[in-house]
């Protein structure tokens, strides 16, 4: 069994990952480490972890623990990553794992030091509903794809949320602006050409909290928009000449939606739907890593991934800054 540790009582592991981690077939909760001790004891007895530690730095100490899960805020994690891996732990690191595409080589270079796993914690990438839409798109369901759309929003203004604290790492591009991005990309196996946005910031908070996007993937278009203070939404469509895929509740599958693709035909008189009722992407994220991390083949979210991520993050945020393309 991989021996899993914890950095933080963050809502995402409580909710989430450490539910996952219980309910997964190769993984036990060794440890949760928090800066609070009282914290990390009442969330170790709650999931029944072994031990419970007041700093991070005693868990990454611990021969009781194999990897960790680090949901620090998203400020944190270039720093705690580093340290897990330098510490001999396999990390699998909330999203996004850095601001900014050049501080993931450094994480790339510890990972092969060290001889650890380190991926970037993208649920959706183990979800078999992606799986599908990017078979039926290779096998030309579609035809030629020509036109990706999407959307992520929800509404948010609370002060203290880390969504809402610049300083932190907040703002809609780092938090959900990434999924279509991931999505896209996994699909097509493509890259972004060029970008043009636009990106509207918080008078107040500072963080970005709507962007228009347009990408250029050279043989078909994306255009999508995320917002942190607008309606609950997701959705993502990919549109060829001879049909279209539409993806119900892209994302966080089951809560926005069901999990669920539909298959139109050219006419739109004709649709195949394809369910995948009782999946859990979370268990299958730490399953997969799991197994990743003891020497097995599973595909994983990899760091040079994350860094092709990260670079069309980037040049969203240089070409909201003025009109016209930014070549990522």
């Amino acid at each position: 069994m991989f021996r899993w540790g914890v950095l933080s009582t963050a809502k995402i592991a409580r909710e989430q990952l450490l539910p996952a981690i219980l309910d997964s077939e190769n993984g036990t909760l060794a440890a949760i480490a928090s800066r609070d001790i009282g914290k990390a004891e009442a969330l170790a007895a709650r999931f029944g972890a072994q031990h419970a530690f007041g700093s991070y730095d005693e868990l990454l100490a611990s021969g009781d623990v194999d990897g960790v899960y680090i949901p620090l805020p998203t400020s944190q994690h270039v720093e705690w990553t580093l340290k897990a891996a330098n510490a001999g732990k396999h990390v699998l690191c909330e999203k996004p794992i850095a601001l900014d595409a050049k501080d993931i080589a450094p994480l790339i270079e510890a990972r092969d030091r060290n001889r650890v796993l380190v991926c970037e914690a993208f649920m959706v990438f183990y979800h078999p509903q992606w799986a599908k839409v990017r078979e039926l798109v290779a096998d030309g369901a579609i035809g030629r794809l020509r036109h990706v759309q999407g959307a992520f929003s929800y509404y948010n203004v609370d002060p203290t949320n880390m969504r809402n604290q610049l300083d932190l790492g907040g703002g809609a591009l780092p938090d959900i602006g990434v999924y279509p991005s991931v999505a896209t990309r996994f699909v097509s196996g493509k890259e972004p050409v060029r970008i043009q946005a636009t990106v509207e910031r918080d008078e107040k908070f500072g963080t970005d909290i709507y962007s228009s996007v347009k990408a250029d993937f050279g043989d078909f278009d994306l255009s999508f928009y995320c917002s942190t203070q607008m309606a609950l939404r997701q959705f993502m469509v990919f549109h060829g000449d001879k049909g279209f895929i539409e993806v119900h509740g892209p994302f966080n599958a089951g809560d926005y939606e069901h999990h669920r693709i539909e298959l139109h035909n050219q006419k739109h008189d004709q649709a195949t739907v394809f369910r995948f009722p009782g999946t859990r992407q979370y268990r299958l994220e730490v399953e997969t890593f799991a197994r990743a991390a003891q020497g097995g083949k599973d595909a994983v979210f990899t760091l040079e991934n994350s860094m092709a991520n990260q670079k069309m993050i980037d040049a969203i945020f240089r070409a909201g800054e003025h009109d016209g393309w930014e070549y990522v």
